[in-house]
């Protein structure tokens, strides 16, 4: 026998054992996968409900809960509306649970637009949140099916934990200063400044239409001119208090004229903002070309977006730089990774909306803000006292850093002896106007 035909008797021999190897390694595999195989099998949605609760002063929280046919195996989803809660119940709880029932909880995906489409209308608020809380609930599910985080099922980290932005306010300049200092105390090196509330309503006098008796009693007032007159002092005064170891975001919160909005932008270009947020309303959109082609300075937007015509087009022109929707009003988690990564295509950065939302919520929007490698910052929340009672596992913030329960699938529980105990308050919550001396209301 030649070397040739040695080698190649060895090789068929080699062959021979492996493949018999593997057969028997295979058989055996399927045997002792049989179990696990039945145990991931089909996994039926049996009832999706909602829980309302209230254990901080700005939180009405809708909880959606979804459970299955497995003993013990639920999951939880984000669907607050804190303007319209018993709406965001209504649709999940009358016409997300019969719709639901049945389906296979695994295939998210198909619930979440067969679910979208059975309202027939779409892309408003309120349907928006339910579907976003169920959404959520399904991946939730996934994650303890698979016994991981969420993050690691989009991905995995692209950072060990999420970089946010704290709030700073005061009525006046020293009261803003000590807000700040505060915050970079905290860890913080992303700081929102806002002099008093949105628009700094304190600066406003006059109000006409309340001598006139024009509107209700609790109505505000607040007039662009001296706001458009205080910002840019604000800015000034940080930059020389605190120079440029900070980054600084501001909010106009769509209070201006969209002109007034671009001149002020402008304006505020000296100071290097990090950005500008809601300079323009969602139905002024249309003004975004303007300002691009009158300044550089970063803009963010979307907090009140639900539909896509309204990012798409934003994002796909390069017209902002950072994309802030509220994950739940888009529709959830599977709708805010989708934005995320048509965003990462065109240079544009994450900057999730945060008040507002439950734990649950915020989880989400933490979970994705982790695997995306386009995120920018993220709008701090920190759940402390009643609200981590009601929600155990709740995120986490550290020296301006946000941090994720490692436990599989979002990594927050419910509580519901103790969301009892914190039922929403009879009144179902309204945005209260605002408007000029003369009467006019202003939006948001």
């Amino acid at each position: 026998m030649n070397r040739r035909d040695i080698l190649g008797s060895a090789a068929a021999g080699t062959a021979a054992a492996v493949f018999g190897f593997l057969t028997r390694k295979g058989s055996a595999m399927a045997e002792s996968d049989t179990p696990a195989a039945k145990s991931l099998g089909p996994l039926k949605i049996t009832k999706v409900r909602a829980i309302l609760t209230s254990p901080s002063r700005s939180g009405r929280y809708v909880v959606v809960k979804v459970e299955t046919s497995e003993p013990g195996l639920y999951g939880l989803g984000c669907a607050s509306f804190r303007q319209r809660p018993l709406a965001a119940k209504t649709a999940v709880e009358e016409y997300l649970d019969p719709f639901c029932r049945g389906r296979d909880a695994d295939n998210i995906e198909d619930i979440w637009h067969t679910a979208r489409t059975s309202s027939y209308w779409r892309n408003g608020s309120v349907l928006n949140n339910a579907l976003g809380g169920l959404d959520m609930a399904l991946w939730d599910i996934k994650g303890k099916r698979a016994n991981l985080p969420v993050y690691q099922l989009l991905g995995g980290k692209c950072r060990f934990a999420v970089p946010c932005y704290g709030h700073a306010s005061g009525r006046d300049i020293a009261r803003l200063e000590d807000s700040v200092r505060m915050r970079i105390e905290q860890g913080f090196r992303h700081i929102r400044i806002q002099l008093g509330d949105y628009g700094s309503s304190q600066l406003s006098t006059g109000a006409d239409f309340k001598d006139a008796g024009f509107g209700l009693p609790t109505d505000s007032h607040m007039d662009a001119r001296p706001y458009l007159l205080a910002v840019p002092g604000m800015f000034e005064h940080i930059r020389s208090k605190f120079g440029d170891k900070i980054e600084l975001l501001h909010d106009i919160h769509e209070r201006l004229e969209p002109i007034e909005a671009i001149n002020l932008c402008k304006e505020l270009e000296r100071y290097r903002p990090f950005f500008i947020e809601d300079p323009f309303a969602p139905e002024a959109i249309g003004y975004f070309r303007a300002l691009r082609q009158q300044t550089s300075v970063p803009i963010a937007m979307g907090e009140l977006f639900n539909n896509p015509h309204e990012w798409v087009g934003l994002i796909g022109e390069r017209l902002i730089d950072f994309i802030r929707v509220h994950v739940s009003h888009v529709g959830g988690l599977s709708v805010g990774r989708k934005i995320a990564a048509l965003a990462e295509s065109f240079q544009v950065r994450t900057a999730f909306h945060g008040p507002d939302a439950s734990p649950v919520g915020h989880a989400a929007a933490l979970h994705l803000d982790l695997a995306a490698h386009n995120f920018g910052i993220q709008e701090t929340v920190e759940f402390t006292g009643p609200v981590a009672e009601v929600f155990p596992g709740s995120p986490t913030v550290k020296n301006g850093y946000a941090y994720v329960n490692e436990a599989p699938g979002l990594g927050v529980d419910l509580n519901e002896e103790a969301a009892k105990k914190f039922a929403p308050s009879a009144t179902t919550g309204n945005w209260l106007p605002i408007r000029r001396r003369d009467g006019t209301s202003v939006t948001p």
